[in-house]
């Protein structure tokens, strides 16, 4: 199966805050509000949603195909990239801008605030996908995560015209965008992936209601935090996975891409979509005991004991022949 993965390409400059956002708030001046906040630690790291997406992929042994745009500052992440599996040929490469920047701050609660510089990823909406697929032999899956919200919306008018099955993953533009953008983003999506605050947002946005949805999209996978993953078809019972036991929580920083990578690679292989469930919660444990959304490494042996662990040695059976990580 082959997959494309669309969106933000970037650096993250991840910060953390040793007390509670909350606390700084007084709710009578919430309409004037002006902060600063001392922090801690600051970390720089490789991040930007496909780019965690398609690495994740590559982890657990599959050949992603990352389409964005970037800065000339993009070599080393490149060859990062390229050595965890991801093919980079269809990355765009700016003339003018530098890539992206994220900058986010971590609460002790996990609460975050972020900003998002756009730079060359405002130049991602030139990419056409039709050369992609002609290079790779044609592409079963389209992923169309947060991006330049011109490139997201002419990938997914693209793949109608095409044909080609596409999920989407509006997340972090859902604030940016209107309702009638996103209803362009999700009807007819294969698969919609949301948390569960987004979730609201996008009825609310939409005008749908949670049944509306469904009937638009083939599946609907919604992240729980603490509480694992629930996917939805339309007139079919809810599917719950619970979530996998973390070592320690670090920093939720691409959390929700790490579980869209395992979701995906499971799609890949043919899995059941409990399985994808379970596959992504895993992946994205192994992010949040880490700082950073690439940060982390996929051992076999190790992924697969904790996989058995939570859910049972019958489902470690039917993903073990499939996996294949690159540290041992």
């Amino acid at each position: 199966m082959r997959i494309a993965v669309t969106g933000s390409i970037a650096t993250d400059h991840l910060m953390t805050f040793p007390g509670s956002f909350g606390d700084q708030l007084i709710a009578e001046q919430l309409d004037r509000v002006s902060l600063s906040f001392l922090v801690d630690d600051l970390q720089i790291r490789r991040g930007g949603t496909a780019a965690n997406i398609a690495f994740g992929m590559g982890c657990l042994g599959l050949s992603p195909v990352l389409v964005g745009a970037v800065g000339d500052d993009f070599a080393d992440y490149r060859s990062w990239l390229e050595r965890h599996g991801v093919d980079c040929t269809s990355v765009h490469v700016s003339e003018l801008h530098h890539t992206a920047r994220f900058l986010c701050t971590t609460d002790e609660h996990h609460n975050q605030i972020a900003s998002f510089y756009t730079g060359a990823m405002a130049e991602a909406r030139l990419i056409e996908l039709e050369p992609v697929a002609g290079r790779v032999g044609g592409l079963d899956l389209v992923m169309i995560s947060p991006n330049d919200p011109e490139a997201m919306l002419r990938h997914t008018e693209e793949c109608r015209q095409r044909g080609i099955p596409f999920g989407a993953d509006i997340s972090q533009q859902l604030a940016r965008m209107e309702g009638e953008e996103i209803r362009t983003l999700v009807d007819g999506a294969a698969y919609l992936f949301t948390n569960d605050y987004e979730k609201a947002l996008v009825e609310q946005k939409t005008g749908w209601s949670d049944e509306e949805v469904l009937s638009r999209v083939g599946v609907r996978v919604t992240t729980l935090g603490p509480k694992g993953a629930r996917i939805d078809r339309e007139s079919e019972p809810s599917i719950h996975v619970p979530p996998c036991a973390e070592l320690r929580k670090l920093d939720p920083t691409g959390v929700g891409d790490a579980f869209r990578a395992g979701f995906l690679s499971g799609l890949a292989w043919g899995m059941s979509l409990e399985r994808c469930g379970q596959i992504g919660n895993l992946t994205a444990t192994y992010v949040l005991e880490h700082v950073g959304g690439q940060e982390y490494q996929l051992g076999k042996q190790v992924f697969m004991e904790r996989f058995a662990a939570a859910y049972g040695a019958e489902a470690a059976a039917e993903v073990e022949p499939r996996l294949v990580c690159h540290y041992a």
